[in-house]
């Protein structure tokens, strides 16, 4: 798949997610296609979470995406079933909008509530597009990748640069460099190249074409 010149949604249920999951894709792509990270929370009802908006925000910045490309949503952590219906809306909207070719979401297997809803949600609202899983290894079960995506090994670094923004997290274990560095390095090996995020395969679209 050419990613030259879509324009390609990554949606997140809260800060930290897109990056744990597309970071290094993210980085490699950014100068070369139009992008968009809308992410639904901003995780700020928990007072423990007071400097997450802002370490989002210089964690894109490390990824090279622009202030007016990252968008945080008005939605509740962990109640996300209760809002199927305004997040639908929410996605038809971004469809209208942005008018997305490619969609990155949380993959089928991650057993967190507010990410399954928003990867059925978003099956929902950007139906005749592809759409792509991406994994957060604290709550994926069962993750297998079938989309790989060769990563440089600058990507690589830019992405655990990028998550080491988020101080509030620094001693999660899924915040780890060489975890993040060990799963692209897995990545790559199922697609025979160094380093790769891989995506599980929600929906694909596409045509046949002679060039």
């Amino acid at each position: 798949m050419n990613f030259y010149g879509k324009r390609v949604l990554f949606i997140g249920a809260h800060p930290d997610d897109i990056e744990l999951g597309c970071g290094a894709l993210i980085h490699q792509i950014v100068r070369k296609t139009d992008i968009l990270c809308v992410t639904l929370s901003d995780n700020q009802k928990n007072p423990l979470l007071t400097n997450l908006v802002q370490e989002h925000y210089r964690s894109m910045s490390v990824l090279g995406v622009p202030r007016e490309q990252v968008v945080l949503g008005p939605f509740t952590t962990r109640i996300f079933p209760d809002s199927r219906q305004e997040i639908l809306e929410y996605f038809l909207k971004l469809r209208r909008d942005f008018a997305p070719d490619l969609i990155f979401v949380h993959s089928r297997a991650d057993v967190h509530q507010d990410h399954n809803t928003i990867t059925e949600e978003a099956l929902r609202a950007f139906r005749g597009i592809t759409v792509l899983g991406y994994d957060v290894v604290r709550s994926s079960y069962g993750f297998f990748p079938h989309f790989i995506v060769e990563v440089s090994e600058e990507d690589v670094n830019k992405k655990i640069e990028a998550l080491a923004q988020y101080e509030t997290y620094r001693d999660k274990y899924y915040f780890n460099r060489e975890l993040t560095r060990s799963i692209m390095i897995r990545h790559g090996a199922l697609g025979e190249v160094p380093f790769a995020e891989g995506f599980d395969i929600l929906r694909i679209v596409g045509t046949f074409g002679l060039e």
